[in-house]
């Protein structure tokens, strides 16, 4: 920004001139937007890299409910106000101990005659754009509707992207790659059916959407900080390759009720030159606001196991009984039913998972079908389905929860809603409580099939409210929140911490439907609002060996979900298989109980959307046994537990405790992962990320020769080497398939 640039923009403000054009460059001079209003007095913006454009001429504004419905003409600029920041800031857990935020900002003021106001806030970094609307309390537009936002992104070309269907309830789709000329023709061949969908358009498809050009720019689009608004869907105008927002509707068709002051989420436009930026830019993040908490001290990272994939993989039930084919809370009588004996919330399993979890250095375990009312909680649009206090005749929480905290295990709480928000929000006080009565400090929560209150969607404004409004009352009660079918994440765990995961994407749990290749795609979409509890380390894919009436083959290798645990970033990681295919697997599992979940630092070596992801990562050391300390406070000061990681990293025996920990020092330590697209890949990797004249013991899992994921998905190899950071390592890796490594200095 030069001095007559500033000039301009200061007379602007001061003597009300008003101005149809202002360029606003990001720090480094990479990105240009350019805003204009066109003659109608339209607000408009272009975004270029370098001479290339990345956006051309796209309109903004609303069209509103109501007599005076034209929010998006008719303006002139009142004044134009410049700002900028460079700053860094310390995520309570994260990719990276420190984020940089560095931008520069132009706010345009905007007004029409009536004396409506709108404020158009552009925020520019040299890896992507953010704007947003504000609507400033002095305004003739107080109370307002939204019929449509009119938000337009005009492509420059026909590009390739990696979409999934336009839709208000789910985003439980696999990725399709093609051209946006092509996504209409794809659109009914690429949805599958959900516990609730409802289908926008055939041209609509979700954020965060990733596109490359044929010069080779990748561009992904999405928003931040979606507080108080709809999500948005993007349609596409296949003529002319514009998209625009088609925001959720509200059960009345109402697309955002607002009341100024108030201001709409950011929407984003990241452009790099590389696959590995993508990867590397926290857009989204730096766009959300700093975190809202005073006391961060009791979120930790947490590696998990659970009773889970048993019922999942048809081998056990949610359910206690048969008898009812209807439940009523507080009139049935669960004591004088009988038991169907394939209930997987029962004492005895429970303690099972208790037990090998706490061998093999794990944080918690979660227990799904522990509470009353699972006979008849999908399907039946049931308001009062749960109370989420009242635990089945074979579920003991105060006695499960003792002897939980003496095995240094802490349990994770179960509410599926059934998307009954009411009812949740009816018991959501009493159902917190009893967590913090029996020391339970997470939550996984699920809303499953449509939502109640009726005619409302997963996506729309309110339910984006109660979504919220469930993290800002459990960060009161000190409980972390994992939310499963809820809105995809849009950076507000930086705001919220306790948000350390959710789902929002199609996971493990839909075993065979899940495509070869997935697990390249997602951290290039999904995962760029946040991290996922994808619940991988399935080692068993052949599930006619748990039921014979099976026919499901999961469509990956071993060496795949070993590199997940690395290539998806998650502060929340699951072990999902049962403890006896772990057994089965134990050099395998030894990656699983050794790679940590929180980092200071992360290396994107090389990437390329839907065809492989590689990447290392450095633990933050002062994270390790968090979950363990946090257990011990609960236990009359027992301070015995060890983590995997943290046994890993001090280079201590399976045997090992806490107070082991006493005068240790910690190796240097990395992991590198791997995963694969639909097509084999062989690549040469480089440890130019280690410290210089440092030997490191590197124990290489990776797919053997003959590992096919079809066929022979359980064949894998593991070796040992000594790396340098001039070491350069070939691996293959099959179609679906991946690697992981562990790497520990020598003393």
């Amino acid at each position: 920004m030069n001095k007559t640039h500033l000039l301009i923009a200061a007379a602007a403000l001061f003597a009300g001139i008003t101005l149809s054009a202002e360029t606003l460059k990001s720090p480094g001079g990479v990105l240009s937007l350019e805003f204009t209003l066109a003659e109608n007095g339209t607000p408009t913006y272009s975004l270029t890299r370098g001479d290339q454009a990345v956006v051309k001429t796209s309109r903004l504004g609303f069209d509103l409910f109501g007599d005076d419905a034209d929010l998006h003409s008719g303006f002139s600029v009142d004044n134009v106000v410049y700002d900028s920041l460079d700053e860094t800031w310390q995520p309570v857990w994260g990719e990276e101990a420190e984020i940089r935020n560095c931008y520069n900002e132009m706010k345009v003021s905007l007004s029409q005659p009536s004396g409506r106001r709108m404020d158009i806030r552009f925020r520019l970094y040299d890896d992507g754009l953010g704007l947003r609307y504000e609507f400033p309390q002095d305004n003739a537009l107080n109370y307002f509707n939204i019929r449509e936002e009119l938000t337009e992104f005009a492509m420059t070309g026909d590009h390739t992207a990696w979409w999934i269907s336009g839709d208000y309830d789910t985003q439980e789709y696999f990725y399709t790659r093609s051209k946006l000329s092509e996504i209409r023709g794809l659109t009914d061949e690429v949805r599958i059916g959900n516990a609730s969908e409802t289908f926008v358009s055939p041209t609509a498809v979700q954020t965060a959407l990733q596109m490359k050009t044929d010069e080779g720019l990748y561009i992904n689009i999405h928003e931040a900080a979606v507080v108080n608004y709809p999500t948005t869907n993007l349609d596409l105008d296949d003529k002319t390759f514009t998209f625009r927002t088609w925001l959720t509707p509200d059960a009345l068709g109402v697309k955002g009720r607002m009341q100024a002051p108030c201001k709409t989420p950011w929407r984003t436009v990241m452009v790099v030159p590389k696959a590995t930026d993508v990867l590397a830019s926290r857009l989204i993040l730096n766009l959300n606001d700093p975190c809202a908490l005073d006391d961060v001290s009791w979120i930790h990272p947490t590696k998990y196991m659970g009773v889970w994939w048993e019922m999942i993989a048809g081998d056990s039930s949610w359910s206690y009984t048969d008898d009812y084919p209807s439940v009523q809370l507080g009139v049935t009588d669960y004591s004088k039913a009988t038991p169907n004996d394939t209930h997987g919330a029962n004492n005895e399993n429970v303690r099972k998972y208790i037990d090998y979890a706490s061998a093999n250095g794990f944080d918690a375990i979660l227990v799904e079908g522990w509470n009353e009312g699972w006979e008849d909680w999908i399907g039946n649009f049931k308001d009062y389905v749960f109370d989420f206090v009242t635990p089945y005749p074979d579920f003991d929480i105060a006695a499960l929860n003792a002897y939980a905290h003496e095995k240094g295990i802490r349990i994770i709480m179960h509410h599926e809603t059934s998307s009954s928000t009411v009812n949740y929000e009816r018991h959501i006080d009493k159902a917190y409580d009893l967590m913090n009565k029996y020391g339970y400090d997470a939550v996984k929560s699920g809303y499953v099939g449509d939502i109640i209150p009726y005619g409302e969607y997963h996506y729309s404004q309110p339910i984006i409210n109660h979504y919220l409004l469930c993290v800002t009352k459990a960060a009161e009660k000190h409980i972390m929140v994992n939310a499963h079918e809820a809105v995809r994440p849009t950076g507000l765990c930086r705001t919220y911490p306790n948000l350390i995961g959710n789902e929002a994407a199609m996971g493990t749990e839909f075993k065979s439907t899940v495509p070869p290749g997935h697990t390249s795609i997602l951290p290039f979409t999904r995962l760029q609002g946040g991290p996922m509890d994808f619940t991988p380390g399935i080692f068993e894919h052949d599930l006619s060996k748990i039921n014979s009436w099976s026919d499901e083959h999961l469509r990956y290798t071993i060496a795949n979900q070993l590199g997940i645990y690395v290539t998806f970033y998650s502060p929340l990681q699951m072990a999902a298989d049962y403890p006896e295919n772990y057994d089965r697997f134990k050099d395998a599992f030894k990656f699983i109980k050794d790679v940590a979940v929180d980092w200071d630092k992360s290396v994107y070596i090389s990437a390329e959307p839907g065809d492989h992801i590689v990447t290392a990562r450095h633990p933050k050391l002062s994270t390790l046994n968090a979950a363990q300390e946090s257990v011990a406070r609960l236990a009359d000061g027992r301070k015995n537990a060890l983590s995997g990681a943290a046994r890993f990293v001090y280079a201590l025996p399976e045997n090992a405790t806490a107070d082991d920990l006493v005068g240790a020092t910690p190796r240097d330590v990395w992991y590198v992962g791997g995963v694969c697209g639909p097509e084999a890949r062989d690549i040469k990797l480089k440890f130019d990320f280690l410290p210089k004249g440092v030997k490191y013991e590197a124990t290489i899992y990776a797919d053997g020769p003959d590992a096919d994921y079809e066929t022979n998905s359980q064949s894998y190899t593991i070796t040992r080497k000594t790396v340098t950071s001039k070491t350069t390592l070939p691996i293959h890796m099959v179609a679906s398939g991946g690697f992981a490594i562990s790497l520990r200095s020598v003393n």
